[in-house]
């Protein structure tokens, strides 16, 4: 005599909840994933930079340490402040001008 068991009824499955949201990962959100990452690898760039030319590497690795640090505080807290896409429309914020002159009534006469 044989059992069959199905084997399938008995599993869990995950849905997958996050779709159409930006991708986060640890707090940091969106483009700020990759500035952190690029910031890493140029801090790696700097160090062996700073090596190779004969810095001792007790100063190396402490100026490289200390500037992560600032480097992963300040990604953090921009990621905080702005969000998503804060910082991209207060960088697009920053580039309307805040006056338009006029010099000539072409413009208003052709109406």
């Amino acid at each position: 005599m044989f059992i069959v068991v199905n084997y399938m009824s008995n599993s869990v499955y995950q849905i997958n909840k996050g779709i159409n949201q930006s991708i986060e990962f640890k707090g940091l959100k969106a483009q700020y994933i990759w500035y952190l990452g690029g910031g890493v690898v140029g801090l790696m760039i700097l160090f062996a930079i700073l090596y190779i030319i004969g810095i001792p590497s007790i100063f190396c690795v402490g100026f490289i340490g200390i500037s992560g640090a600032l480097l992963v505080f300040k990604i953090y807290k921009m990621s905080n402040q702005y969000g998503e896409y804060g910082m991209m429309k207060a960088l697009a914020k920053k580039q309307i001008p805040k006056h338009i002159k006029v010099y000539s009534r072409k413009i208003f006469a052709e109406i």
